[in-house]
């Protein structure tokens, strides 16, 4: 999944409305050409944002934050959950005090419903080229609903999202494959035969115990590193915490499904085996991310851009062998990996401008910029001269930019490159510019130029020139008709929203309790986990999700 989904610190209610005040402009100050053809508003402002996916301060202040400024008279004030804080969202509604821009997720519906945000459909028919032009006949998937096909947000993922860097479903050290002869990884009995081989020949690395696999499993990261890949090795499409047949239209909580016990089955087993680190319910991410730094982790279950940091620490160390391929693992040959699918762009979530903000034409003005050509080549290359040039029309990075991103595990924050795209509207992977190049930097070429000596030494091994030619490609799975389950607006009063928060997190403390318990017991831990979730009305919860994927496919096509 793309980056999805966080456990509560109430912080208080002053502090929250403290960090949402925001700062008005001059009336006074430059005009320009904007990239839409009309004129922007470029005196200076500050626009205060809130996004709930950052966690960390961004300041603002690298090169690319300063050329939009230059370029928009914008500058951003960036405030972001506090430890893990889920009520940030609720005390703002609680206040009526909201920043200029709001970045809600899962909680938009919440904004909505409190007439928190504005309805972004006129700015869009009246002042709004560059997102038209961006979003072309997919602009009808940001409407909320049928009940309320209005726009409210914009952004989130590429309209484009072709996959040239595959996580894969399953990730094991380039070392473990190199010292096994590079053998085939296709389901979960050959990914754990092969750390058990290489922990017999190699119980130490660097001086500490080699660990067979970890999990960032303590937090809302459970979905990612655990729940998910339940469903993934079953070859069921990323939607979240359900199955959605396309074609019958039915969704179903996929922690009823026997298939997704599998994996916690498998789980609870290599718990027993010893082959399962035991801080993996327990650490938190700085820890997860040292761990991994040490080279002593064998195998993960996680997307790149949870680990990336470690994965350039470990490079900067000359520990390229130390850092992991993707692999496409299943429960076997009758399931076939999504790892490549295309779902589409999905809508749903996004960028939202406040309805007490005092700055509303600016921060639309804004938004529409960032989706211009201009902003796009900007936000994924930086400035040109200074990180980039135009060689033979084609755009590459200066020698020495290509070599820190590769392995500065604080590129974005030092550059600003990439640090921006997200959650803003994004043409995305794939997408060709009107000089022939390539909006991201992600393209197949880039990424083959710039694997490591580990990955390289990986591909030859098995006589592949990319990742991606491990994996069932794209065009033989099917596009989804409904996008992604997860990007769902859920009424925030309804009873599928009171259910779902209270099944997700009864399954992950006791799935995550039947994983840790004796193999003898977990399958009646996971017959008492599917009666529970009867008692709590999960056909309810289905018979909505049904309906909500009969709805988006209808909002779609109308």
């Amino acid at each position: 999944m793309k980056k999805s989904k966080i456990l509560s610190v109430i912080i208080s209610f002053t502090l929250v409305a403290s960090l949402f005040v925001g700062c008005g402009g001059s009336s006074k100050g430059d005009k320009a050409t904007s990239a839409s053809g009309g004129t922007m508003d470029k005196t200076p402002v500050t626009l205060t944002m809130y996004t709930v996916d950052s966690t960390e301060d961004m300041l603002f202040d690298d090169d690319v934050a300063k050329k939009i400024t230059e370029l928009t008279g914008v500058t951003l004030k960036i405030s972001h959950p506090v430890a893990g804080d889920t009520q940030a969202i609720p005390l703002m509604i609680a206040s009526g005090d909201y920043p200029d821009l709001i970045y809600a997720k899962g909680d938009t519906g919440k904004l909505v419903d409190a007439g928190a945000i504005i309805k972004l459909d006129d700015y869009i028919d009246k002042k709004g080229d560059n997102l038209k032009a961006l979003y072309g006949d997919q602009l009808k998937r940001l409407k909320y609903s049928t009940e309320d096909p209005s726009i409210y947000t914009v952004g989130t993922y590429g309209v484009h999202s072709d996959i040239f860097d595959p996580n894969g479903i399953m990730q094991l050290q380039h070392a473990v494959l190199k010292d096994l002869g590079y053998p085939q990884i296709k389901n979960l009995q050959d990914y754990e035969n092969a750390i058990k081989a290489y922990i017999k020949k190699y119980p130490e690395i660097n001086g500490k115990k080699t660990i067979g696999m970890t999990l960032m499993a303590s937090d809302w990261r459970w979905l990612i590193t655990c729940g998910n890949i339940a469903s993934q090795v079953a070859g069921i499409p990323d939607d979240g915490q359900f199955k959605i047949d396309d074609e019958t239209q039915k969704a179903t909580y996929k922690f009823e499904l026997p298939e997704v016990k599998e994996y916690f089955k498998w789980l609870n087993h290599m718990n027993a085996e010893g082959l399962l680190d035991p801080e993996s319910f327990t650490q938190k991410e700085d820890v997860y991310r040292a761990k991994i730094t040490q080279g002593n982790v064998l195998g993960l279950t996680d997307p790149k851009w949870d680990y990336d940091t470690a994965t350039k620490a470990l490079i900067s160390s000359g520990m390229d062998e130390r850092t992991f391929a993707p692999l496409s693992v299943t429960l076997g040959d009758k399931y076939k990996d999504q790892t490549m699918k295309d779902y589409g762009y999905s809508g749903g979530w996004g960028v939202a401008i406040s309805s007490t903000s005092k700055n509303k034409d600016r921060a639309f003005e804004f938004l529409n910029w960032l989706a211009s050509d201009e902003a796009q080549v900007l936000l994924n290359w930086g400035v040109e001269g200074k990180h980039y040039k135009v060689e033979n029309g084609k755009r590459i990075f200066l020698p020495e930019i290509q070599q820190q991103k590769n392995s500065d595990k604080d590129f974005k924050k030092k550059t600003g490159i990439g640090q921006y795209n997200y959650p803003f509207p994004e043409r995305g992977d794939g997408a060709i510019d009107p000089t022939g190049n390539s909006y991201t930097t992600n393209t197949l070429d880039n990424f083959i130029q710039n694997y490591n000596k580990g990955e390289k030494a990986t591909l030859a091994g098995y006589g592949k020139k990319s990742f991606v030619e491990f994996f069932p490609q794209a065009k033989d799975l099917g596009q989804s008709k409904h996008g992604q389950a997860w990007e769902y607006n859920i009424p925030s009063d309804s009873d599928m929203a009171i259910i779902q928060k209270k099944a997700d997190d009864y399954t992950q403390k006791a799935i995550t309790q039947a994983i840790l318990g004796s193999e003898s017991n977990f399958d009646s831990a996971w017959d008492k986990i599917q009666q529970d979730l009867k008692a709590m009305n999960i056909d309810k919860l289905d018979e909505g999700m049904s309906k909500l994927t009969v709805d988006k496919i209808k909002l779609w096509n109308n």
